[in-house]
């Protein structure tokens, strides 16, 4: 990836929680300290990093804001599990992001395998390694009040982000540059829409049928949330990616297969999200009834996914894990300087 060796010094992002603001609100959850304690207090029982490295990935994640944020409606006991679920979800995804793995498929695999053993096998013991504990952990505790339904879309949902993370792996191993439209199917695996989309249901106790995911307005609707949460991701992302040399990176992928320069993809990128607003409307004006019960329930879950997504657009600007000393406090066409290589 030699000609991405020399970037600009500085580049421009719009208000990317304004646009998706248009469709989505931003509500934050009471029980985040409590919450937070309690999840903390766990996490310090896994040995997934030493002293040091945690306190980093705690304090720069901002974990707790993240949930809160995102599960806003979630009681203390259901928050306690959600900031759980992302300290699981992110200190495996930097296992192979950006940890001892990030290269190395076959490694990959190995861990994916043994998480898997959690579930096909659920009366074996609590395995020894730290990311498959942290699941098993998660999973007695999803267990306890969801549904079957939700329950086996989160298995699923862990099976084809696990495997995303296995093919990211690959891809970065062998130097590779997926096109636009590759990056962005297997990109809606490695943010794991999918499992948050359980993780909603479960945070609310809802109760909805198989029928209502196999919809192909409610699949519509949800590539859609999940491009909204992902692409901002990656412009949010990009610059501490390109300074860690990972190249993995839908602004990248625009560049690459369109030839152009790095503000102009953004810049592409931004357009895209803005048609994707567009897109989440058009679809909801579209929606199915399922009976008077069932639509109310789908409301509430939709309702809690657009709650989801601005929160986690936002959590982006507030974490310091991808605007480390930039003051984001006007995100109207800020400017970010570029990273040097290796700051992170």
């Amino acid at each position: 990836m030699q000609r991405y060796e020399s970037l600009p010094p500085q580049f421009y992002l719009q208000d990317l929680a304004a646009i998706t603001g248009r469709v989505c609100e931003l509500r934050v959850n009471p029980y985040q300290a409590d919450a937070d304690r309690a999840a903390r207090s766990w996490f310090n029982q896994i040995s997934v990093y030493d002293d040091r490295k945690k306190s980093k990935f705690l304090n720069y994640g901002k974990f707790d804001l993240f949930a809160a944020l995102s599960f806003p409606d979630a009681d203390s006991a259901h928050l306690e599990t959600c900031i759980m679920f992302f300290f699981w979800a992110f200190s495996t995804d930097d296992l192979s992001d950006e940890g001892d793995l990030q290269s190395k498929p076959d490694a990959v695999q190995a861990g994916h395998d043994i998480s898997v053993s959690v579930y096909t096998n659920p009366d074996g013991s609590r395995p020894k390694y730290p990311y498959a504990a942290m699941l098993y952990d998660l999973l007695t505790r999803f267990r306890g009040t969801s549904t079957i339904g939700a329950y086996n879309r989160f298995i699923k949902a862990f099976e084809a982000w696990s495997s995303s993370q296995v093919s990211q792996s690959r891809n970065r191993s062998q130097d590779r540059m997926p096109s636009v439209e590759e990056f962005i199917l297997m990109r809606r695996a490695t943010i794991g829409g999918a499992l948050v989309e359980a993780m909603i249901e479960y945070s609310l106790d809802l109760d909805l049928p198989d029928v209502v995911f196999e919809n192909p307005i409610i699949k519509a609707m949800s590539d859609a949330t999940t491009d909204l949460m992902t692409w901002p991701n990656d412009l949010c992302s990009f610059n501490k990616e390109q300074a860690d040399g990972d190249y993995q990176n839908l602004v990248f992928c625009i560049m690459h297969e369109r030839d152009v320069g790095l503000q102009e993809a953004i810049n592409i990128l931004t357009e895209m999200l803005n048609q994707r607003v567009d897109d989440y409307v058009n679809l909801k004006s579209q929606l199915p009834s399922f009976g008077a019960d069932v639509d109310a329930e789908l409301e509430i879950y939709l309702h809690a996914l657009e709650n989801f997504t601005q929160g986690t657009v936002m959590w982006y600007y507030l974490s310091p894990r991808y605007f480390r000393g930039v003051d984001v406090t006007n995100r109207e066409d800020l400017v970010v300087p570029l990273f040097e290589k290796g700051a992170f």
